[in-house]
């Protein structure tokens, strides 16, 4: 294997590739994305846990590529709701991706819950898998709580229904690189990281 390991991110977004990708840094690592992998198939993610659909992505998209891959399932529980809508988070509304819809639908079942109530969190499972079989994971969760209603316009998904204490702000109102340093992705991520010299060691 040479000095520099190339990983391929289960993901057409950018921001993410980027965000990822400096993390991993000062690892000598080469992150690429499934941008640059146009015929790779959509995976299913039909899993019941975050980790099954990291698991499912990461396998699936290294046995179509051949490479080590790298990917990441998250959501939002909220403690309130029985831990919904977990990995239904991005289709919450019935439609994929609409933010506006899911944030919504969640505050209209949160009426009248009162906001001590309202904990929730971010959760993110990664998954690394090597074609040879062989694999590691590790999680990240951020913690925090529903507002009574949206704030703020960065972030993407339930950022501006997501409230944090201890910075008296939703995500959405967090800056960029702050929300980046605290997130569940990059708790997840710099989890994975820690174990990420002895798994290539390994290899």
């Amino acid at each position: 294997m040479g000095s520099r390991v190339k990983i391929l991110l289960a993901t057409r977004n950018p921001g993410k590739v980027r965000e990822i990708g400096a993390i991993l840094g000062d690892l000598d690592i080469n992150v690429v994305s499934l941008a640059d992998f146009p015929d790779v198939p959509e995976v299913v993610e039909d899993g019941t846990t975050f980790f099954e659909n990291a698991y499912k992505k990461a396998k699936e998209v290294s046995e179509a590529t051949g490479m080590m891959v790298l990917s990441d399932d998250s959501g939002l529980e909220v403690d309130a709701l029985g831990g919904r809508p977990g990995v239904y988070s991005a289709r919450y509304s019935g439609k994929e991706g609409d933010d506006a819809a899911n944030n919504a639908k969640l505050l209209k079942e949160l009426e009248g819950v009162p906001e001590e109530k309202r904990t929730a969190r971010f959760k993110c499972v990664m998954v690394l898998y090597h074609p040879s079989g062989k694999w590691i994971s590790a999680e990240g969760t951020c913690e925090g709580r529903i507002a009574l209603k949206p704030a703020g316009s960065g972030g993407f998904g339930y950022d501006p229904i997501f409230y944090m204490e201890q910075y008296g702000k939703t995500m959405a109102e967090l800056p960029p690189e702050e929300k980046n340093r605290i997130s569940h992705r990059a708790e997840a991520l710099k989890a994975l990281k820690r174990r990420l010299r002895e798994f290539l060691a390994s290899l």
